[in-house]
């Protein structure tokens, strides 16, 4: 039997390399990460607190428990008085507002009758 040896090659790091070559990788990753979620996430915070400080007597909302009433009475700066059906009011935070929503919009809407397709 022969046998065969193999020439043991040992990898030399480049001279200056390290953290330098990947810290234009991680920069990319980390705007990608802002661009992706904190920047949509910020957004979209502004606009629900644009929501609940133009809040007012009359709004039609729907809560975040999915329950669609009227606002009756903005008491202060945190909570709200809804009537969620005729003689029933309730008080909630205003930050369980989910949104505004047109009532009678939704009222049209499903008060047209459906045709049939043949």
């Amino acid at each position: 039997m022969s046998s065969v040896q193999f020439p043991l090659v040992i990898a030399q790091a480049a001279p200056g390399g390290g953290f330098m070559d990947t810290l234009p990788l991680l920069l990319g990753v980390l705007a990608l990460m802002y661009f992706v979620i904190l920047r949509p996430q910020q957004k979209q915070a502004k606009e629900q607190q644009a929501l609940l400080s133009s809040l007012k007597k009359g709004d039609d909302v729907i809560t975040s428990a999915g329950i669609i009433g009227k606002i009756t009475a903005v008491l202060d700066d945190k909570f709200v008085q809804v009537e969620i059906a005729t003689g029933t009011k309730v008080r909630m935070l205003k930050s369980s507002v989910q949104a505004r929503v047109n009532v009678e919009a939704a009222k049209a809407d499903s008060a047209e009758p459906k045709k049939e397709e043949k």
